[in-house]
């Protein structure tokens, strides 16, 4: 096994779940396939990644997928997005509406700040030292 290729992301709507992830994360929509009754076979992936692991983002389906729907790592930063550019990328994340939970800060690994996606999910924005 070489990879993860893909991590579900537990959705509300597909469309607006794009939008935020192409639009204010600049992302990548890597596939959006109709699987038939509502169902869609949607991938996105930060842009310039190639082949790597990418969100699968899958609309929730019943009340206890509802319900995990912007807490599926228990309130805990789930996912770690690595950039080059902390201030740049940032800068451009602020002002799309993505809400950082923190000012950036410096620890030995790099420079990192939470945020959340548009569901509430914790990420670490984390340009490595």
């Amino acid at each position: 096994m070489s990879h993860i290729a893909l991590i579900t992301l537990v959705v509300r709507d597909y469309d607006e779940a794009i939008a935020f992830y192409t639009g204010a994360l600049g992302f990548e929509l890597v596939e959006d396939t109709d699987r038939g009754q509502g169902s869609r076979w949607v991938v996105v992936r930060p842009r310039g990644t190639g082949s790597g692991t990418g969100l699968l983002l899958a609309r929730a389906a019943g009340a206890e997928q509802e319900a995990s729907v912007g807490a599926q790592t228990g309130g805990r930063v789930g996912f770690f997005l690595h950039t080059g550019d902390f201030a740049g990328d940032r800068a451009r994340m602020l002002a799309a509406g993505v809400r950082f939970l923190e000012e950036p800060r410096h620890e030995p690994y790099g420079t990192v700040a939470v945020f959340e996606d548009l569901y509430g999910n914790r990420w670490d924005l984390l340009q490595p030292a």
